[in-house]
């Protein structure tokens, strides 16, 4: 397997992608996008590690820096923004291997989001599939504390030893404890014009999309609550974690679905 970096232009900057792969590879390759400010490596070079794994396997891989954020030059103009971004790498990855004939895009958070909103609007050859986790549907001024989430948050600690000495021992803020349960028990919020425009983004996909979420999860909770509760492309993980790559059970179960993503592609 080799790990080599290829810059690309974007909208007047140079930016900087990882190419990981093998010698004999497949015809599938899987591209990462980074969610928030996070370069490609990912958190605790989570994305680095699963793209070695998947690549060794005969996987092709690319991730790479949007504009303004590590490596790569120009503006950071969010998510939102990052269709052109989204487009470039995909058309480098392409580029690069051109035995390659189908490809699978992932996005943790706001880089699956974006890839509800902007996967249908790439030019051919855009994705083939779409693997989508715990996707981010806060709009506007939402501080992101859902009373779903605060719910989930509060059901997973009553269930923690722990935390319920803390409670008993006087170690908990009571003044917050009845604020935060009066907010968990209010209703739960309407989907919003993100919500909406993600919706009709990935309706207009014509490819399998999986969307991974996990159950524990704040930003995945929120999602579950927004979002129509009998989506059949949706796959719940039992677990809290957002990335899937605190520990080697969540890696080893996103890495599960990602080889099932892309051996579904001919």
């Amino acid at each position: 397997m080799t790990r080599r970096v290829i810059p690309f232009p974007c909208g007047g900057a140079k930016l900087y992608g990882t190419l990981d792969c093998a010698a004999v590879h497949g015809q599938t390759g899987l591209l990462i996008v980074s969610g928030g400010n996070e370069i490609r490596a990912g958190a605790f070079a989570g994305q680095a590690q699963m793209a070695a794994r998947l690549a060794e396997t005969g996987i092709p891989v690319f991730r790479y820096d949007r504009r303004g954020i590590g490596d790569s030059e120009g503006d950071n103009g969010d998510w939102q923004s990052s269709r052109d971004d989204i487009a470039a790498a995909l058309g480098t990855f392409r580029a690069s291997l051109p035995g390659m004939r189908h490809v699978v895009g992932y996005g943790l958070c706001d880089a699956a989001s974006a890839l509800m909103l902007h996967a249908a609007k790439l030019d051919n050859p855009g994705f083939d599939a779409l693997v989508l986790a715990n996707p981010w549907t806060f709009d506007g001024d939402d501080d992101g504390h859902s009373p779903a989430a605060l719910r989930q948050r509060y059901l997973a600690r009553l269930a923690d030893p722990r935390a319920l000495w803390r409670l008993v021992s006087g170690q908990v803020n009571l003044v917050r404890l009845v604020r935060g349960l009066g907010r968990a028990a209010q209703r739960d919020a309407a989907p919003s014009s993100l919500v909406e425009q993600l919706q009709a983004g990935l309706a207009a996909f014509a490819g399998p999309v999986t969307v991974l979420v996990a159950a524990g999860d704040r930003i995945g909770a929120r999602f579950r609550e927004v979002w129509p509760q009998d989506d059949s492309r949706l796959t719940i993980h039992p677990g809290r974690s957002h990335s899937f790559t605190e520990d080697p059970d969540n890696a080893a179960w996103l890495y599960t679905r990602l080889i099932e993503a892309t051996a579904s592609r001919h």
